[in-house]
């Protein structure tokens, strides 16, 4: 049972930076977040790694913006996955050119460098978060940076370059270091009546592997993958992860929607990796029903034999929308006041006692098993 901070830096197409850590005041606030998550049985986080605020000058690194949390995580005894580049990175930086890799690369290895300093737990990092979403979005729909169209698969590429670079450099840091791949898990079917629908949406449904077949080298292998650079399988999942090719979401009570479990099996079978779902969760009223589902669907993987290492509430605070900085009301803590106190979702937070009961009850029957990451 994890929980996740909105940690977004990107710009949007109009310019304007985001950095959702700053606009929940989650970097104010930190110590006191780590604590009340802790006390509702979260005691694994994932949280950001600010790139844009630690190098805004090339080879310069200012860590004011990461210190609070390292010692936040540690004076609490959190356990912190961090993101490297969470959508964002320098405005000096052109993510295009060779440059972008090697400073990318570097900007890691001082990252871990600094945690190896700081801290005497094994590091765990997601090095660029969801590198499909940010080929569509970024490469593909112009929607945020770098704001280009039909250029998602080389963006891709240069991710997964980005990506093998940074484990490289970390490891030759810290060779103890672990590394979650967090991609989207969706599925895409063919509207009814419409059987050539059939070809392009399998073909969409099967491209959320590319990023993870770059990285173990099964596709493009110029890019430099090998099964190495895939450790844990980081799956992003929520409810309008399934579609109609050019059509609506295709909601939980349909017959056509496909189970959760048998979706992580295919991950599984196809990937052989302990695997966690890093992000999942819901808004407003549907929250509880939404993480039970979840829930009890991670839990029949798990029954089945399947290594489901986690799951990630996220974001676990409510946030300011992206595009209009409305109230997003998705997490199991509100806005936080003067104070850093942060008003309780109480539905929510029931379902996570249940299940929190659940997985004690497990691990007592299977003491052998680790639940951790």
């Amino acid at each position: 049972m994890m929980g996740g901070f909105e940690c977004s830096t990107h710009r949007r197409a109009d310019g304007r930076r985001l950095d959702l850590i700053a606009s929940t005041h989650h970097d104010k606030w930190v110590l006191e977040d780590y604590r009340v998550l802790k006390a509702h049985g979260l005691k694994t986080v994932r949280d950001g790694v600010r790139w844009h605020l630690i190098e805004e000058k090339a080879g310069q690194y200012n860590w004011s913006s990461l210190l609070p949390m390292v010692k936040a995580a540690k004076q609490v005894q959190t356990q912190v996955i961090w993101d490297l580049c969470h959508y964002g990175l320098p405005d000096d930086v052109n993510i295009w050119r060779p440059e972008f890799v090697t400073r990318f690369a570097k900007f890691a290895a001082e990252t871990a460098r600094l945690l190896h300093n700081e801290t005497d737990e094994i590091p765990i990092f997601c090095p660029i978060n969801e590198m499909s979403f940010w080929a569509w979005a970024g490469g593909d729909k112009a929607m945020f940076n770098p704001m280009a169209k039909g250029r998602g698969l080389e963006l891709k590429q240069q991710l997964v370059r980005a990506t093998i670079a940074a484990i490289e450099a970390i490891r030759n840091v810290d060779p103890r270091a672990r590394f979650i791949t967090a991609e989207p898990l969706i599925n895409v079917l063919p509207r009814n009546g419409r059987p050539r629908d059939k070809g392009p949406a399998e073909a969409y449904r099967q491209a959320q592997f590319e990023a993870f077949d770059m990285l173990i080298g099964e596709i493009w292998p110029g890019l430099g993958g090998d099964p190495q650079y895939l450790d844990m399988v980081g799956l992003n999942y929520y409810s309008n992860n399934q579609w109609y090719l050019g059509g609506e979401t295709i909601p939980p009570h349909s017959p056509s929607y496909r189970p959760l479990h048998d979706m992580l099996a295919e991950v599984y079978l196809r990937y052989g990796r302990p695997m966690l779902l890093a992000e999942t969760g819901a808004e407003g009223e549907g929250r509880p029903a939404w993480v039970g589902h979840v829930y009890e669907e991670v839990a029949r993987a798990r029954k089945s034999g399947i290594p489901m290492e986690g799951v990630c509430l996220y974001p676990v605070t409510d946030y300011p929308g992206w595009e209009n900085n409305r109230h997003c009301p998705t997490g199991l803590l509100g806005f936080a006041d003067q104070h850093g106190q942060r008003p309780i979702y109480a539905p929510l937070a029931g379902v996570l006692r249940q299940w929190q009961s659940y997985c004690d009850q497990e691990s007592q029957h299977n003491p052998s098993e680790s639940v951790s990451a």
